[in-house]
């Protein structure tokens, strides 16, 4: 009986141990991702993959070789090895005992959302191979920025126009977007619309304007104010993420004027200065500046300091006109031979406009300079010199005395008319009277 029992065990023992040889092979390693950082796997980034080796055959395993395969969107990554190896593992091993092995890949920048596969083939010391098929999931950046607002500065009182030009820096398409703003101090608001603008969809890398009319209000201070801006995002998962930020706004800066001539008196010529704006203007100086038609004597510029909105000063300057030929009011000579000059005054009246510059500091520190053009009215006695004969140079005479000669002409040619008619011819009378009428016209002449 005991030598059956033995040579049963000895016919049993070789097919045993054959059935136990079926396992010592790579069939028998299960290869799982144990972590993936980033998860998802972004676009133009790299992924590194922590995997589980895990022998659950009968036998223990040597030298075991991880070699990943990649393709688009995966590649290798520079410097590093697609393959690792792992020297030892024991049978049936659980969970607990599974060796670990880091493989990190380039995932392509161009790649589209979605699920790609990545084979592992692991080979066992005998040479055979198993390939294993992982899933790994690929999505762009959920990412959106306010790259640029349009403006820095805005003055008091004034409707303007506010952009902000919202750009998603992800790789991913954005849906359902919301940007809103707020002026903490409340002087900066919108006007026509509330502070919140809605996007639908915006495609990665891609930028839309969102625009605002605002103002601020006129009895505010000038200075830099701070704008509070919210971006909502939601991702194609519906989750929703907020990007805050903010930007400085200047409010104030320059102002305007209003230049008016005022008065002219001896010569000196006054302007009223208005600050016609809505800001301050600090350190104001008046100029008169080099032009055709003027002349100003002594200094042609004076500072008058600071004005506020809606106040105004008198700037005065000497100021010149120059005519054809000379400043009005002055006499011209015109020469002449043995000639006596008789003068005439006339009461004239030009009008021009004169250029003004005015330099101020705005709220903002900055110096600016306005160009005004005044109309001037200048009332003034014109001179001129006429040259006549049978005189000396200087010589004159007044228009009474022609119109003195000119009645007496008339008067003796018409009683020559009347002697003769009455008395007839008397050759002495009518010798006498024709000789003073004929003086008499010869001097109107001259």
């Amino acid at each position: 009986m005991k030598r059956m029992l033995l040579f049963i065990l000895l016919i049993l023992s070789p097919i045993a141990h054959a059935s136990a040889a079926t396992y010592v092979d790579a069939s028998g390693i299960s290869v799982d991702i144990i972590s993936q950082t980033p998860n998802p796997a972004r676009p133009g980034e790299t992924v590194e993959l922590t995997l589980s080796v895990q022998n659950f055959g009968n036998e223990d395993l040597k030298n075991i070789v991880i070699t990943a395969q990649p393709e688009y969107p995966f590649s290798q990554v520079d410097g590093e090895s697609l393959t690792k190896t792992i020297s030892y593992l024991n049978a049936r091993q659980d969970d607990d005992d599974a060796a670990t092995a880091k493989l990190k890949f380039k995932v392509a920048s161009d790649a589209s959302a979605g699920t790609y596969e990545l084979d592992i083939v692991t080979t066992d010391s005998s040479g055979a191979t198993k390939t294993t098929t992982l899933e790994l999931e690929v999505r762009g950046k959920d990412y959106a920025q306010v790259v640029t607002i349009s403006k820095s500065r805005i003055d008091f009182a004034t409707e303007e126009q506010l952009d902000f030009v919202v750009t998603n820096t992800g790789s991913s398409p954005l849906k359902n977007m919301k940007i809103s703003w707020e002026d903490p101090t409340g002087t900066i608001l919108p006007v026509y619309s509330d502070n919140t603008k809605y996007i639908s969809y915006l495609a990665a890398n891609e930028s839309l304007t969102v625009s605002y009319i605002i103002m601020a209000d006129v009895n505010a201070d000038p200075g830099l104010y701070q704008l509070d801006i919210n971006l909502e995002v939601e991702d194609y998962n519906s989750n929703v993420s907020t990007i805050s930020t903010t930007a400085g706004l200047f409010v104030g800066g320059g102002t305007d004027f209003d230049v008016a001539f005022s008065d002219n008196s001896d010569g000196e010529v006054s302007f009223s200065i208005a600050n016609i704006g809505n800001n301050e203007a600090y350190s104001v100086k008046v100029s008169i500046p080099e032009q055709d038609g003027y002349t100003v004597s002594g200094s042609s510029s004076t500072i008058v300091g600071n004005l506020e909105k809606g106040d105004y000063t008198i700037a005065s300057f000497t100021v010149s006109q120059q005519g054809a030929g000379g400043i009005p009011g002055s006499a011209s000579a015109v020469p002449g031979g043995n000639a006596a000059a008789s003068v005439a005054s006339t009461n004239s009246t030009t009008s021009n406009n004169l250029q003004v510059l005015i330099e101020y500091t705005d709220s903002a520190g900055q110096r600016n300079t306005v160009e005004k053009s005044v109309k001037l009215s200048q009332s003034g006695t014109t001179t001129t010199a006429t040259a006549g004969q049978g005189g000396m140079p200087g010589q004159s005479s007044s228009s009474s005395n022609y119109v003195y000669i000119l009645v007496v002409a008339v008067l003796a040619s018409g009683y020559v008319m009347y002697y003769r008619r009455k008395h007839g011819e008397n050759p002495a009378i009518i010798k006498k009277l024709g000789s003073l009428a004929h003086h008499g016209k010869k001097k109107e002449g001259n």
